[in-house]
């Protein structure tokens, strides 16, 4: 039993020898007068990457710590990813900035150590508003005092989605500020150009409706967006308070950028007539990074953006390979589109191989890129401004030959439109005589027609419409009644004791009485749509539309007395009138209900008849019961 103790104890300890062998000590890095110091020396990874607690992170030991390589930042997405700093002075005092330059860092949270003891806890990164942050700037800082005979620690945890590439810096207060200010002229110098550029060849495609000066506007206006989410100044500055917006903006801009480009390279290259296959690339091409600019909605940003950058890559190589085709075919701008594009793809792969953690490099991923693009968007305006200026002289010549071409067809026309003056103007003689005899004839046709209508419309002996036109307004009004839900009344008028005028005096009296009875009514018709007819030997209707009961009664009783009034002279005897009127009023609802109209007013007549003559009386429901 001894002996076998004694061994477990020898392997013990070469186990924790090796451990310690293979381990890496964690050296402080001294902090003295420096502007600037780069930490990826002085930085150290945690092995594990499924710890989340500080307290686990304090408890690990040395062993599982390993020096910061460029490749463990040189990636997308990172979780649970720990970080050592540790941090000693022999100065006094020393006050730094530490820089992590990469906006688009999810969640960042430092844990300030002390000499052991928890200084400070301080969360940061894009998925909070823009306010939270220490300092109003685009990349996050963090400040640190450092006290001589003090080991400052600096446990700091990544978690994101997109690019994990961590540059990190300690700077001094000056050093800081005069790195800001560098870096602003230089970035502002930048966006500027892009957006101007972007703004004005917006403007021009509007004013020329030229697609290709649209396609490039909106290739450099993206592009001007996606440099300025990289450099973390769109965060800054255009959407502060949205955190979501800027963790998804990427993977909604790349593939749009990507759009246009295709489109742009279509128009700048003439593919409808040069190429149909590079077409169909283009367009599909487009059709599918519009596709995928919708699709980041629905997926997570790492996996969205993954794909981007992979079908970037594909697609700017094929790009490459098509118009190098196009150029070797001869083609006059795919010679120079070719090698802008070449700048832009070269840019863009090391970009994209570097978020991906194949490249390293010792600047930030984007640079390639950046200076990439900006060649690539100086070459691409040439490019317009020789395809504008070619066009511009292939219409100016197109305008010429045109001219020419009128000019002959205004010399041919003129001396045929001679000739045919000439032609035509005994013709035209011939014709106005013929028109002339048409028009007269055609004029007396429409006077015997015009007057053949009056006579079936008319009454021959007193002058008013007959029951036939009777008939006819009363359908026209009804319908118009029933559409526009107006009331419309019927009078029914008849002379009383009118056989005995005529037993008395003669027809010729009772017809001069007919005459003088159908002129007082017609006087007493304001409106031209009002129409009073003959309906019977003695009895006239009339038809008021957009009339009401109580306008018709009153209108009923003014013709009444006007009748009364009358005094009818015939042979030294004067004839005295009176009437009866009956009146109803409705707004007509069906096609029967017109006739309905006219049996009320006519029922309304019956009773002012029997109830003494020379009275007005409207339609009542008692006149059925009475009727009965």
């Amino acid at each position: 039993m001894n002996r076998i103790a004694h061994w477990l104890i020898i392997f013990t300890l070469l186990l924790i020898g090796c451990n310690q062998a293979f381990a890496e000590n964690i050296i402080p890095l001294q902090v003295s007068d420096q502007n600037k110091l780069d930490l990826s020396t002085s930085t150290y990874v945690l092995k594990k990457q499924n710890i989340t607690e500080v307290k686990h992170v304090l408890a690990e030991s040395d062993i599982y710590w390993r020096q910061l390589q460029p490749a463990d930042s040189k990636m997308i997405g990172a979780h649970n990813f720990w970080l050592q700093v540790e941090l000693v002075t022999s100065s006094p005092s020393v006050s730094r900035f530490l820089e992590i330059n990469n906006p688009h860092l999810d969640q960042i949270k430092i844990y300030h150590f002390i000499n052991g003891e928890l200084a400070d806890k301080t969360i940061l990164g894009d998925s909070l508003p823009f306010s939270q942050r220490l300092f109003n700037a685009n990349s996050f800082y963090y400040p640190i005092n450092i006290v001589a005979g003090q080991t400052q620690l600096l446990l700091i945890k990544i978690d994101t989605q997109g690019s994990a590439h961590l540059p990190l810096t300690l700077w001094s207060d000056k050093a800081l500020l005069e790195h800001k200010d560098s870096q602003l002229i230089i970035d502002g110098m930048q966006l500027g150009t892009l957006l101007g550029i972007g703004c004005f060849s917006l403007f021009f495609a509007f004013a020329s409706r030229s697609y290709s000066y649209g396609y490039y506007s909106g290739y450099v206006l993206c592009m001007t967006l996606i440099i300025a989410t990289l450099n973390g100044y769109a965060f800054q500055y255009l959407w502060p308070k949205w955190p979501s917006l800027q963790q998804s903006v990427m993977t909604i801009i790349l593939p749009l950028a990507l759009a246009f480009a295709l489109l742009l390279t279509e128009k700048i290259l003439h593919l409808r007539n040069q190429n149909v296959h590079m077409l169909r690339f283009c367009r599909y091409g487009a059709s599918i990074a519009v596709f995928l600019s919708g699709l980041s909605f629905l997926i997570s940003y790492e996996l969205a953006l993954l794909i981007d950058l992979n079908t970037i890559i594909a697609v700017s190589i094929a790009l490459m390979v098509l118009t190098s085709i196009q150029a070797y075919k001869g083609h006059k701008l795919a010679k120079l589109y070719a090698f802008g594009w070449g700048l832009m793809v070269i840019g863009a792969c090391m970009t994209c191989l570097s978020y991906l953690g194949v490249l390293a490099f010792e600047y930030s991923p984007q640079t390639p890129m950046m200076v990439g693009l900006t060649l690539e968007i100086a070459v691409m305006s040439v490019i317009l401004a020789i395809r504008y200026n070619d066009e511009r002289k292939s219409k100016m010549r197109i305008q010429q030959k045109a001219l020419v071409q009128a000019e002959r067809i205004r010399k041919a026309r003129e001396s045929a439109l001679t000739a045919e003056t000439k032609s035509n103007a005994k013709l035209e003689r011939m014709v106005q005589e013929r028109t002339l005899e048409l028009e007269m004839a055609y004029r007396e046709l429409n006077e015997a027609h015009d007057k053949l209508k009056e006579q079936t419309t008319i009454d021959t002996l007193t002058g008013v419409k007959n029951r036939s036109a009777f008939d006819k307004k009363l359908a026209a009004e009804s319908k118009l009644s029933r559409r526009q839900m107006t009331p419309i009344a019927v009078m029914m008028l008849d002379i009383d004791r009118f056989k005995l005028i005529n037993d008395t005096y003669g027809h010729l009296a009772g017809d001069l009485a007919l005459k003088a009875i159908a002129t007082a009514i017609k006087d007493e018709l304001k409106r031209p749509a009002d129409i009073v007819s003959r309906y019977g030997g003695e009895e006239f209707a009339i038809i008021l539309p957009t009339t009401d009961m109580p306008g018709a009664l009153a209108l009923a009783d003014r013709i009444r007395k006007s009748i009364k009034s009358l005094r009818i002279e015939w042979q030294q005897q004067r004839i005295s009138l009176t009437v009866s009127i009956g009146v109803s009023s409705a707004i007509i609802t069906d096609d029967a209900h017109a006739m309905k109209l006219l049996e009320q007013a006519d029922k309304a007549l019956y009773f002012a008849k029997s109830s003494g003559r020379d009275q007005v009386q409207e339609y009542s429901v008692r006149f059925n019961a009475t009727a009965v």
